[in-house]
């Protein structure tokens, strides 16, 4: 107890309280802006940490990661496009509510959602670490490849309508998955005999091209944005507390969402670009009106916006106590603790508990943080965005994703690549075929591939080597949700017509 009082006292300094603030200003405004991603953000920090003391560097690390992945959903609420892969399924309703002229709701929803969700992981890291980190270690590719096909099985509620448009598009994402050189083996596969294209399709730049390129040409079209008018009055304070209200009154949906946040947060590799879309499927698995779903039901942004921002010290679940970085921002604070001489185990808990638990507490601070710093810049962006003309908008968004897409890997070739699959993304669009199932082909793809070809080289003393994808119970209780989430929209479909059946009858 006494570690956790001089870890909160050394939070209480003015500099680290402002470090905080403005770690979160800055997150958000990188993780608003389509191709910049928190790796990016906490890449470019890395130097003006090297001269801090250890404690204000990892505060500032942590401040701008979770900011960050908040900052996601600015973008996909106002113009339907994810500004991180971890705010996908946020666009689903965020965008909606915004067409419907409640662009600032949802900006207030996602923001309460996104503190409640890093408070709780936050709570994860701190109390439940060793038992988490146990877990995490038995994840091997069998694994892995069993958590990539319950991924795949979301496809079904993401298709909105049609399921074989919907498996199409997953198919799609896959065979770009599949391009470059193999993770494993190394093999050079569908390149075209373009030495530019063995880096492969990255998932950001599919992530752009797929989400905002649509958008723009619907724009152009129109002649027109599609945010709806919303007045800003004196009235705002009382709707921000009716908002937190409605968010605290979905404790089911906000519990299921955060521990799925954080069962997937302490996957390495996983993150919260499959904790978001997971949780906002349980959501609409769990509603009682699910053909709602994508229309603007506040569900549905309660459960992405909550289950993403618990991955942020979620993921730092293996970090610090073996090791392993949970997600990409995180190799980038295990480098900085490795300068400061901190190394992740037992003896970071006791040895350096203090700094250690400022740190964790320090993210907790962070996510507080949010909620005013999101509010006012919310406000702000919405005004930019509804008052500038949409032939300044349209071209001012464009430029913004070719810069951003091209600072991924500096390379010009991403950029044609992003502008191929936002023509091509639009084109199918119009036959029903969502960018959604496109990009979660492409995410689970690879994760499906490496882990099913790393268990098939594990089981080669195996007269079927396949058999190893089956000798592990956890492998078998990922086998029966795969199928029991493969059944769901059968048995939903079948609980649907009986109703129908029953109402006729009455």
């Amino acid at each position: 107890m006494a570690t956790f009082e001089q870890a909160f006292l050394q939070l209480m300094d003015p500099i680290v309280i402002l470090i905080i603030f403005g770690g979160v200003s800055a997150g958000l405004f990188v993780g608003a802006m389509p191709g910049l991603t928190a790796t990016m953000a906490l890449a470019v920090l890395l130097p003006f940490t090297f001269t801090m003391p250890a404690l204000l560097g990892l505060v500032a690390l942590g401040a701008v990661y979770m900011g960050a992945i908040y900052g996601g959903a600015f973008a996909a609420i106002l113009v339907n496009t994810p500004g991180t892969p971890s705010s996908i399924a946020t666009a689903f309703e965020g965008y909606p509510l915004a067409k419907q002229g409640r662009a600032l709701e949802a900006i207030s929803v996602a923001t309460v959602a996104s503190a409640i969700g890093g408070i709780a992981g936050v709570l994860f890291l701190l109390f439940l670490s060793p038992p988490l980190a146990k877990l995490s270690l038995r994840f091997g590719p069998a694994e892995y490849f069993w958590v990539a096909m319950l991924g795949v099985t979301l496809i079904a509620s993401l298709s909105e309508g049609s399921l074989w448009k919907g498996l199409l598009g997953g198919a799609i994402g896959m065979m770009l998955g599949t391009m470059g050189v193999a993770p494993i083996g190394g093999e050079t596969r569908f390149t075209f005999g373009l030495p530019v294209m063995q880096g492969g399709v990255e998932m950001i730049v599919a992530l752009i091209g797929l989400f905002v390129l649509p958008e723009l040409y619907n724009m152009a079209a129109q002649g027109k944005t599609s945010l709806g008018a919303v007045a800003i009055d004196s009235k705002a304070r009382a709707a921000f507390w009716h908002t937190v209200r409605r968010v605290f009154s979905q404790p089911g949906n906000l519990i299921r969402s955060c521990v799925i946040g954080e069962i997937v947060a302490i996957i390495p590799g996983a993150g919260g670009n499959i904790a978001n879309l997971v949780a906002y499927n349980e959501a609409k698995r769990a509603s009682r009106h699910p053909e709602r779903f994508g229309t603007g039901v506040i569900e549905g942004l309660v459960a992405s916006e909550s289950s993403n921002n618990v991955t942020v010290a979620g993921s730092m679940v293996p970090l610090l106590t073996l090791g392993i970085p949970g997600a990409p921002p995180d190799a980038v604070i295990l480098g900085v603790m490795l300068l400061h001489g901190l190394r992740p185990g037992i003896e970071l808990f006791t040895t350096s508990g203090v700094l250690t638990y400022a740190f964790i507490i320090s993210m907790g601070l962070a996510a507080i943080a949010m909620v005013p710093v999101g509010i006012l810049g919310g406000r702000l962006i919405y005004r930019i965005i509804f008052r500038t003309p949409h032939y300044f908008l349209i071209p001012t968004i464009g430029l913004a994703t070719i810069l951003g897409t091209y600072a991924l890997r500096n390379s010009s070739t991403d950029v044609l690549i992003m502008l191929i699959l936002g023509t091509a993304g639009y084109l199918l669009k119009q036959i029903g075929v969502n960018a959604a199932p496109i990009v979660l082909g492409l995410i689970l793809g690879t994760i499906a591939e490496v882990g099913y070809v790393q268990a098939m080289l594990g089981g080669v003393a195996y007269r079927f080597p396949v058999i190893r994808l089956f000798e592990n119970s956890l492998s078998w209780i990922l086998i029966v949700m795969v199928l029991f989430s493969a059944a769901w929209p059968i048995i939903s479909a079948l609980n649907r017509r009986r109703r129908i059946r029953k109402e006729g009858a009455r």
